[in-house]
């Protein structure tokens, strides 16, 4: 081949190349996107008219029933080959069921008992990744968990007394320990939460730290993709009296 020839090839070769590390960075540096974590929604102007909201001593004992508007979800850390930088991958569903049962006794409130179930094969992915369809990673997820002999996450509490406040509709922060099946193995958790009740409904926001690892469950590794094994589970729950 002539030299002539050869130096025109080289120069298409090279633009290739080139062409093909900036589409990677385009689509793979800072153009990712995660939502916020799921929190209580601003509660409604009628719900703060009054310094004691709508909420008696006692109008918020009782069971209350998940309903629609929850959600629950995942966020893990993703690492694409060739950046420094981690993403913050996230699903959510939500078909979640479930109830709260909470008391009152000498003028406290107690959470004597929730249980929440969720439907894993709903779990759909709501980050962005530029160039990236984040739906083929729901697919690996469903895999990864056995879906199909393990449809559901369950997290069961246990007793615990709420701060002060809960009985007059203010928002409290509360740690609940508790505990959370996944893939056929269940572990005790801390579940980090915010409640807030007001008349006939409730909310409840906050999120669980646990490891995947823990319940036999290998963090994927896809391609260009790596994925580190801690999992925050978060959730976001609307109920009503039951």
């Amino acid at each position: 081949m002539s030299r002539k020839l050869w130096i025109p090839i080289a120069a298409v070769a090279a633009l290739v190349v080139l062409g093909s590390a900036g589409a990677y960075v385009y689509f793979f540096s800072g153009l990712r996107t995660s939502p916020a974590s799921l929190a209580l929604s601003s509660p409604s102007a009628s719900s703060t008219a009054s310094p004691t909201g709508s909420t008696t001593a006692t109008g918020g004992t009782g069971t209350w029933q998940i309903g629609s508007g929850s959600l629950v979800g995942y966020r893990v850390k993703e690492q694409f080959a060739g950046q420094a930088s981690t993403h913050e991958a996230v699903a959510r569903t939500g078909d979640v069921t479930g109830q709260v049962t909470i008391t009152s006794s000498g003028g406290t409130y107690q959470m004597t008992s929730a249980k929440v179930t969720v439907q894993l094969s709903n779990l759909a992915s709501v980050d962005q990744v530029a160039g990236y369809n984040v739906t083929n990673r729901d697919r690996i997820v469903q895999r990864s968990l056995n879906v199909s002999s393990f449809p559901t996450a369950v997290f069961e509490t246990q007793n615990v007394t709420l701060p002060a406040g809960a009985e007059t509709g203010q928002a409290v922060t509360v740690s609940v320990p508790g505990k959370l099946t996944i893939h056929g193995v269940t572990k005790d958790v801390t579940a980090t939460l915010q409640l807030r009740v007001s008349g006939s409904t409730a909310q409840i926001a906050g999120s669980i730290a646990t490891n995947m690892t823990d319940y036999g469950i290998s963090p994927p590794s896809v391609g260009f993709t790596t994925v580190q094994p801690a999992v925050t589970v978060e959730f976001q729950l609307d109920l009503s009296k039951g």
